[in-house]
């Protein structure tokens, strides 16, 4: 901790003013501004900046009307990645300050500024991450909304800006990278794009400019991102002598697997820079690997552990009984609903334990709980179909997980401590009104029926109406120890 008057005293704030930075010109247009995109992909771009000639600033949008952008831009977009983990055999424990950032905007509060990115002839690239719920096609936003709603709306109405601005010159268009760890994310994205050209009568010129000068491709981002580090906050501050209030943590492991031609390649030369970033024919088979073996299991860890008593990733995998459940939903669920050889997935599986137990990272499990309910359609529904079909019953780990989030979802305390669930509203509010009944088995029907979540209505899955509804009931009566118990046992 500081406790020395005179190591206070020379704290200084961070900005472009105390700091010194580096300042590139605008060329990506970054839709988030999480602790991920700024430990993983701005800190790619700095160190492509460092390593090539890419020469390239970031501008980023927030997302949504309440941000953090007001905080990045107190630090003129300043702020330090702090590494941790073992490479090599050795620790490493690193601190960097990004400087690739050249300033937010709320597009709720700034529509011109935001519309006039579209206008900057030096702008090639997008990137965005606005979690699994970000694309999504919202029929009722509207070309002149300001802005539109949804993610796939605003980068529509950018798009289009750009074509009237440029009379569709088609030097002009924008390499498009979501890093949403949705399975072909740039295809749902590209498809989205069409709906909002079609509903809001955009015309066949700007359909052929965007089809023509515009790419959309498919990525995989893979890095453990656990954020803000509060519990050794004051010991970095120390260290970097700035109060930094967007310092952001992360584990050492990094890929992106880009599936783009060798021309995106050429212009984006991250792979140039000795990172772990991929141009690849097709990203699939990294793709299912990584969303179902890492992905998948923190999903359901998160809310098993927490409502175990636990806090972090390292405290699940290392205790007795969540371990286990932990290992048995990895191992003995989701890598039966692979088809890559198992020796390659037990590696992979084996290498992702080790990540989960990295002594340099306390990665919150209440961080993985944000948007539990399409992060479970995306992550761990597919498992639980594939592992239904292929073995005539139902994973007792992956429904317990969805047992769990459900719980989780109902708020209340756990010890002296407020449950939050944060996810969009009308979840938040079906689950309110599901648990108000106080009617465990309306509570499962009523989740597994909500088709605006899943697409579908999943009590027609044979059986799960039932065990969720025995899970949530145990749960109650017992305790989320006692559930894990009829699953590892």
């Amino acid at each position: 901790m500081i406790n020395n008057a005179k190591t206070i005293k020379a704290m200084k704030d961070l900005n472009r003013q105390t700091a010194q930075a580096a300042k590139y010109p605008t060329k990506v247009i970054q839709f988030g501004e999480g602790n991920f995109l700024r430990a993983f992909v701005d800190w790619i771009i700095w160190n492509t900046n460092k390593a090539t000639d890419f020469n390239a600033g970031v501008v980023v949008v927030q997302p949504i009307e309440k941000g953090m952008v007001d905080m990045l831009n107190s630090q003129d977009g300043l702020y330090h990645v702090n590494l941790q983990g073992i490479d090599k055999g050795q620790p490493v424990d690193s601190i960097e300050m990004i400087d690739v950032i050249n300033g937010g905007l709320n597009p709720y509060t700034q529509n011109a500024e935001f519309m006039a990115l579209a206008e900057d002839p030096n702008i090639r690239f997008v990137i965005s991450n606005t979690t699994e719920a970000g694309i999504a096609f919202d029929p009722s936003c509207k070309l002149e909304d300001k802005p539109a709603s949804s993610y796939p709306g605003k980068l529509t109405q950018l798009l289009y800006r750009r074509y009237e601005h440029f009379n569709g010159d088609m030097s002009k268009g924008f390499i498009i990278l979501p890093c949403e760890l949705i399975f072909l994310n740039g295809k749902e994205l590209k498809k989205c794009i069409y709906q909002y050209i079609d509903l809001w009568n955009l015309g066949e010129g700007f359909k052929a400019w965007f089809e023509q000068a515009c790419g959309v491709y498919c990525t995989l981002v893979d890095r453990i991102v656990p954020g803000y580090p509060k519990d050794t906050i004051d010991q970095i501050h120390e260290r970097i002598g700035f109060k930094d209030n967007l310092v952001v943590k992360g584990e050492i492991f990094h890929l992106w697997v880009i599936e783009a031609p060798e021309s995106v390649a050429a212009e984006f030369p991250a792979d140039k820079a000795g990172l772990n970033v991929l141009f690849v024919p097709s990203e699939a088979p990294y793709h299912e690997r990584k969303v179902t073996l890492l992905n998948g299991p923190h999903t359901v860890l998160s809310p098993v552990g927490y409502l175990s008593g636990l806090d972090t990733v390292r405290e699940c995998v290392e205790d007795p009984e969540i371990g286990k459940y932990v290992r048995k939903v990895m191992y003995g669920e989701l890598m039966e609903t692979l088809n890559l050889p198992k020796p390659e997935l037990e590696a992979f599986a084996d290498s992702v334990i080790e990540r989960f137990v990295n002594p340099y990272v306390k990665h919150f499990v209440t961080s993985i709980m944000l948007n539990s309910f399409p992060k479970y359609k995306t992550r761990d529904l597919p498992g639980l179909k594939t592992y239904l079909e292929r073995k005539g019953e139902l994973p007792k780990g992956l429904v317990l997980g969805l047992a769990g989030i459900i719980t989780y979802y109902k708020g209340g305390k756990r010890g002296d401590v407020e449950i939050v669930p944060n996810d969009d509203a009308a979840i938040v509010n079906l689950l309110k009104e599901l648990w108000a009944t106080e009617d465990v088995r309306k509570v499962a029907e009523g989740v597994l029926a909500a088709e605006f979540i899943w697409g579908e209505n999943l009590n027609e899955i044979p059986g799960l109406t039932d065990l969720l509804t025995a899970d949530l009931e145990l749960i109650q009566s017992e305790g989320m120890r006692a559930a894990v118990k009829t699953v590892i046992e």
